[in-house]
Formats: C-alpha cells, structure tokens, sequence
C-alpha cells in the first residue's frame, strides 16, 4: 500500500519543483513576452482590486463529436462540458468540420455537428477553429472526389469553399486551409500548384475577414521543420494570404526533445506569422499507448506526464511567436490516445489535472489589491487578458491585449 501512495505523496509535495525552467531565460521570458502594465488611475488612497477573469494567450483543446450528437450519456456530455470550460478558454472542432465527416455521400452534407459545436462555443464565448476545410491526404479524399474530371473536381473544391465560407461567415476564428500538406496533397497532384491559391481565394471571396493557417505535423520535433519552411517560402511567394503557422504537437513519444521545440519554434517564428500549437497529446503518437489504448500509465508515468505537460506549456508559453496550444483530446472517453487524457473514462482527475492548473490558474494568473498612490495610480505587471478591476465597491471588465503593452485604465469618470 505505501508503495501506491508514495508516488501521489511526492506529487503534491514536489508539485512546485516540477515546474522547472529549461532554459535559464525562460521566467524572463514569460514576463516579457507575456505580461504588460496595467495602470489604474483613480483618487488617491482607495482601494484598488485587479482579478484576472481569462487569458489571451489560447490555452484550449479539441471538442470532440459527442458534445453535439447523441452517443454519450447525459451525465457524460455535462461533466465534459464543465470540465472543459474549467480547463480551456478556446476550441477547435476535432472531425465536425472535415470535409470526410460532413460528405461522407457526395450532395449528403451534415451541418448538425457543426452547427451544435458552434452554439455551445458562442453560447459559452469560446473562440472557435475550423478544422479543416480540405485534407488532401489519399485515404482522407472522398472516393467519389478521386473519380471525377479535374474541371469537375475544382468546381467541387470551389463549391466546398463558398458553401463552409458563406454558411459559418465570422463564427470561425480561423481555420486549417488545407490540412498536412507536406505529407501529402492529392489536389495539388491532380490540379496543379495553383490550387492552394485558388482554394484561399474562393474563401475569402465569401468569407473576407477569415484567418487561414496551415497546419502538419512531425514539425516541432525538428523532423519536418525544413520542408515545412520550404513549403512556407513558396505559397508566401506564390500570394497565399496565409494568417498564421498550425504546427502539431504530438508527433513525440513518451517525452519529448526540450531543445528541438524550441528550435523548430525559433525557425516558425522568422516568417513573422503566429504560430498556433494545433494539437498536442502527452504522451505523443509515437509511444507505445497509440497501439495499446486501454494500457494504462503506471502512477510513477502519469507524475512525468504531468512534469512533461508543464514543461511544454512553459516552454511554448515563454515564445513570442506563439499564440497558443491547444490539446487534442482532455478525456479518457473521448480522446485518440487516451494515456494522453487529463481524466480518465470515470472522470477521475490524472495528475497532470493539478500540474496544468497551477499554471493557468496561479503562476500565470494576476489577482492582487492594493491602495492607489498618492498620484492616484495603482501599477500592477498583469498576464494579458480579460480583466475586472474594482475600486470601491464598482467593478469594470477591461480587455488587456497582449498589442498593448501598457493599458492604462482611467476611473475617475
């Protein structure tokens, strides 16, 4: 028995030595790039309260099928809503918005997943990614696609474009253009290199205002990374109106290589364009739990799942250029690999539950109280996001972005 206990035991005492810098420059890091001035200006001597109410950095997940269809019970698809407004403050559709899981049947279109996602999300003031509006690897083409004519076949993409775009106008905060690429690309083979032009073009005919990112994978591992730049260079050349680099995170193993993310995020970053962390499982695709999903972690490999998962965040948090990491998968029950989950299929919270919310809701979060100076200022260095400060009983919501810098907030109006 002791022997069970011990490794939850040394968790909680150790928590905070998990959380381990590793670079040396990595808390300055995290305050430079992630934390501002906020000044408050008020009378002098009153009491002046700052609570941190969300981030604006995206710390988000996936959102699996089940929360809009029927094949989870109720208490399932409640708790998972809860869980997830208590872990994430941002989304993106895991397979609603595939065009394989929306056409499965050519002219068959369900919009139902989709559209049930999108009205809990903005119910719940979630911002939402589109994942994706093509795939063009082989297995991921409808059949149907691959049989017809390539006029045929690019009036069928063209279509698909005006449709996703006209249908979800400004509900999308971004979207996957065109998904893994490097990997392979059966419109690009079929049509020529023009398309993934064209494919832009036609969404942003009806949808002007939309963000489209690229996303693949094998990218922070290093292993990729040149081709994927080499790709970059030449659909910036070529005038694709790109808004930002998706690169997935769960091409590691049980761990991952501390050095090669942050070079591989380093080498992202000379494009000038926000990069996104589109999908990320600890542990990754390469460790022996994709293959055996109802292997479950020892305690001692659940403790460095968790320390792992810290230093990811970290080390993806402390980057300029990064705008957020998103999990592929939070729950046991609904989670492609399921060692990767924070709770298990029970709802049983894994250690990395603790782990991951010590970050988001203490060491990166600003709440404090003080007295205004006797210039009538309160200063605080504050995590960007969504604030609401009271001085003397009133309360006011104030965005702090991180474009700011320095917000200053007049309350003697």
């Amino acid at each position: 028995m002791k022997f069970k206990i011990l490794p939850f035991l040394l968790f909680s005492l150790c928590l905070s030595h998990l959380i381990i810098a590793q670079y040396a420059e990595i808390e300055q890091d995290i305050k430079t790039h992630r934390k501002g001035q906020l000044v408050i200006k008020t009378k002098p001597g009153q009491k002046v309260s700052i609570e941190q109410i969300s981030h604006d950095f995206w710390f988000g997940a996936a959102i699996s099928n089940g929360l809009a269809e029927n094949y989870w019970s109720a208490s399932d698809k409640e708790m998972y809503k809860a869980k997830f407004l208590e872990n994430f403050n941002s989304a993106v559709t895991e397979n609603a918005v595939k065009w394989l899981s929306m056409e499965r049947q050519k002219g068959q279109v369900n919009y139902n997943t989709v559209d049930g996602i999108l009205e809990w999300t903005d119910a719940n003031n979630i911002p939402l990614r589109g994942h994706n509006i093509y795939w063009g690897i082989d297995k991921f083409v409808q059949p149907w696609l691959k049989e017809m004519n390539n006029e045929e076949l690019e009036l069928t993409l063209k279509n698909r474009a005006y449709d996703i775009a006209s249908r979800y106008k400004g509900r999308f905060v971004e979207y996957d253009l065109n998904n893994e690429m490097i990997h392979g690309n059966f419109y690009e083979d079929r049509l020529g290199k023009g398309i993934t032009k064209k494919m832009a073009d036609w969404f942003l005919e009806k949808d002007p205002e939309a963000k489209l990112y690229l996303n693949d994978y094998d990218i922070l591992t290093g292993v990729w990374l040149d081709r994927y730049m080499t790709q970059i260079r030449e659909l910036l050349d070529q005038g694709v109106p790109l808004a930002g680099i998706g690169v997935q995170g769960h091409l590691h193993a049980q761990t991952f290589d501390r050095d090669a993310l942050r070079r591989s995020l380093d080498s992202l970053a000379t494009f000038g364009l926000p990069i996104r962390v589109t999908e990320f499982n600890m542990p990754g695709q390469r460790s022996k739990w994709v293959d055996n999903r109802e292997e479950q972690l020892t305690e001692e490999q659940e403790i460095q799942k968790a320390k792992d998962i810290v230093d990811y965040y970290k080390i993806c948090f402390a980057h300029p250029a990064v705008e957020g990491i998103l999990m592929w998968g939070f729950w046991e029950g609904a989670n492609w690999i399921p060692a990767s989950s924070l709770y298990k299929r029970d709802w049983s919270p894994t250690p990395a539950v603790e782990a991951y919310q010590n970050l988001i809701k203490k060491e990166w979060h600003t709440m404090e109280e003080g007295k205004a100076n006797k210039k009538g200022l309160y200063v605080a260095d504050a995590f960007y996001g969504k604030y609401k400060i009271t001085v003397n009983g009133e309360s006011r919501l104030i965005d702090f972005p991180k474009q700011k810098g320095t917000l200053s907030v007049d309350l003697t109006k």
